[in-house]
């Protein structure tokens, strides 16, 4: 098979199953960026998160200075989230540390008709001051302060409709706080309802890492989760997103920008 259709392939699993996984890789940085960059820009730098040392493009997700052991959906606290981000492991501890991938494109469907139709019209606000656990380390509290250094917010319709595939998906993840119009008070059972058809176990794919993994997941309709059950182990994965561009809802209204910290 030739390159052009071995990544054609790749591409259509990323959009029929969200997260590809593929074992014993064993590439390099510059292997992963090339990877990546086969799906479309890269993304340059994220806005507050250490980078591997000129690669700019390459984050250490490293659990001694993070652990997001909390459900997300990377930078959605920003109009324009990744498109999609790969995972390579580096460092592993003898044991935990799995990832999850949760899909919000199958969620979507489980919804009883009535709940569809409300959470059609919901704009939710997406923020970086939120779900950021403290860790009780130096390193650990200088990562989180580097990441609330700047308060960003977007704001984005609960239900997303893939560029791809069409397929709407629930857009929601730790860093959507409220919903707009209402009061936290207000917004958090809503929330709160809908999550929890995107995180039931049928909807959820857990990979337990071996050295030189490689996994790519589709940011556009699911959320992730890094599993913090490996204690005072090292724990080190490098990773390398994929520019996304502005959602659209069923209406085809686009998300914005609600406020940016300089």
């Amino acid at each position: 098979m030739s390159f052009p259709a071995r990544f054609s392939q790749v591409h259509q699993e990323l959009l029929e199953h969200e997260v590809p996984f593929f074992r014993d890789q064993k590439i390099t940085d510059e292997e992963q960026l090339a990877f990546a960059g086969r799906f479309g820009p890269l993304t340059q730098k994220h806005p507050m998160m250490r980078t591997v040392e000129d690669k700019p493009q390459v984050i250490a997700v490293d659990g001694e200075d993070q652990r997001a052991d909390h459900w997300y959906t990377d930078i959605s606290f920003t109009p324009t989230p990744s498109m999609g981000m790969t995972l390579r492991s580096v460092v592993l501890p003898p044991y935990g540390g799995d990832t999850m991938v949760a899909n919000g494109e199958v969620a979507y469907k489980q919804l009883p008709a009535e709940q569809r139709e409300i959470a059609d019209r919901l704009w939710a606000v997406h923020t970086n001051h939120a779900e950021q656990p403290r860790l009780g380390t130096a390193r650990g509290e200088a990562t989180r302060k580097a990441f609330l250094a700047r308060r960003f917010e977007a704001v984005h319709r609960v239900v997303r409709v893939h560029p791809e595939s069409g397929e709407p998906s629930l857009f929601l993840g730790g860093f959507a706080q409220r919903l707009a119009g209402m009061t936290l008070r207000e917004s958090r059972p809503i929330i709160d309802l809908l999550q929890s058809y995107v995180h039931r176990p049928e909807n959820v794919a857990r990979w337990t890492w071996r050295q030189g993994d490689v996994l790519i997941f589709d940011n556009r309709n699911t959320q992730h989760f890094a599993v913090d059950d490996y204690g005072s182990h090292k724990r080190g994965l490098n990773r390398v997103s994929i520019t996304g561009h502005t959602p659209v809802g069923l209406d085809g209204r686009s998300s914005y920008a609600l406020e940016e910290d300089r």
